[in-house]
């Protein structure tokens, strides 16, 4: 941490690029993850199986790459990676629309355009929640966390938005190179970072990346709370993935809604994450961290159950979704942001990457299983039948969190307890 007073926030040059660079990034990353299931569900007519394989596929360098990213990310510096990795998923975006230009688009190709994103995004995810800590100090991380937060709520209401729209007015191939382009504007952002980060010199690294990787294993086993983040990541991740293969294909053929509008519905999340953005730097405050952390998670995941229940494609069900979406929204940033507070709390700066590497692993590793399960439910038990049980599903997550330490968290931030690996 900086121990010289901090700069305001919003005056700290570096502070302000490596926010209008992840605002970049995220708007990128939420409109292709509307893009690639709609290039395959439009343009190459993909069923439900066949979507909950490409999600899965795109999911699964989570499970087999977070604990490698953890491990380079405390090594190197934050600012090299998460340019590299703006700069691969670009690159390979724009890639599907010279294959569809070509002929040759088809499930192979985006199979492994897909995978290759993912790889990327694994490294970028861990590297900017591991770069928050070394340039802000400890007293900073709420409004900090809340900037870069609103950023993600930004991105959910412009990249599905933006997403939808595209493939509804020019083609879903073609839809590719908007995020391409702001993955392209994100690199060129986070390059202006000029605070130069301090990283081991060769002789202080240990000598094998196994060690390191179970140094940050071990570290989160070892700490309550950050193995209740990791186990109620873990039950959430799952089931929600479950639930978005399904949600997906249900907006697009049960309730017959177009592209754009399938953006539209899923950007109401965004609104509703600004909300939550806003309301989680004074509710801790007012009412503790663990009494907000328990509520909003319980929250978020019963208006989820409403949404089997909608029927039609009028003006009065795309509202109620995008209510539902608002409420879902709101509350799942506010979880959100005190998890990743808690965690950066508790956790010393030099394994901030393997530990939030070790909680991605343990938790969003399990997302490409929820997306085989949904779209092998949405087969076989029926696409509203499905939803329903994800949703019931994701009711594990905040029951985790109500039966561990987190939940008597009062209105301060605990300390690190647990040596450092």
């Amino acid at each position: 941490m900086p121990s010289a007073p901090p700069v305001r926030l919003w005056r700290d040059r570096d502070f302000r690029k490596l926010w209008a660079g992840q605002t970049a990034s995220q708007v990128g990353e939420h409109a292709g993850r509307v893009v690639l299931p709609l290039v395959a569900v439009v343009a190459l007519d993909a069923g439900a199986d066949q979507v909950g394989v490409l999600r899965a596929v795109e999911q699964a360098p989570i499970l087999l790459f977070s604990l490698l990213a953890g491990v380079w990310v405390d090594r190197w510096r934050t600012r090299t990676v998460m340019v590299l990795a703006d700069v691969g998923r670009a690159a390979l975006l724009a890639a599907i629309t010279v294959s569809a230009v070509l002929g040759l688009l088809g499930m192979p190709v985006l199979l492994v355009v897909a995978f290759a994103v993912g790889v990327f995004t694994v490294f970028f995810d861990v590297a900017y929640h591991a770069s928050l800590v070394r340039l802000v100090a400890r007293d900073q991380l709420m409004q900090a966390n809340s900037a870069l937060e609103s950023s993600r709520s930004a991105a959910q209401i412009g990249g599905p938005a933006l997403g939808g729209a595209l493939v509804s007015l020019l083609s879903a191939s073609t839809a590719a190179l908007a995020s391409a382009a702001l993955f392209a504007v994100s690199a060129l952002s986070l390059r202006g970072i000029r605070r130069r980060e301090p990283i081991p010199e060769p002789g202080e690294r240990p000598t094998r990346i196994w060690r390191e990787i179970g140094d940050g294993l071990r570290f989160v086993a070892r700490s309550p709370s950050l193995r209740a983040v990791g186990l109620a990541s873990a039950a959430y991740q799952f089931c929600f993935a479950a639930l978005m293969t399904v949600y997906l294909l249900f907006l697009v053929r049960t309730l017959d809604l177009s592209g754009a509008v399938v953006g539209l519905v899923l950007a109401a999340m965004g609104p509703g994450a600004v909300l939550g953005s806003l309301l989680s730097a004074g509710l801790p405050r007012r009412f503790g961290y663990g009494v907000v952390l328990v509520s909003s998670a319980a929250l978020a995941d019963v208006v989820l159950m409403c949404v089997p229940a909608v029927h039609g494609s009028g003006v009065a069900a795309v509202l109620l979704l995008m209510a539902i979406n608002f409420v879902f929204g709101a509350c799942s940033q506010v979880v959100n942001i005190i998890t990743a507070v808690v965690r950066q709390a508790v956790t010393p700066v030099r394994v901030q990457g393997r530990v939030v590497a070790t909680i991605n692993f343990v938790g969003m590793g399990l997302m490409p299983f929820g997306s085989l399960c949904g779209g092998y439910l949405g087969e076989h038990w029926g696409l509203r039948t499905s939803l329903l049980v994800a949703a019931i599903g994701l009711a594990l997550s905040p029951l985790v969190l109500a039966l561990s330490p987190l939940a008597r968290l009062g209105r301060s931030l605990p300390v690190a307890r647990c040596r450092a690996a």
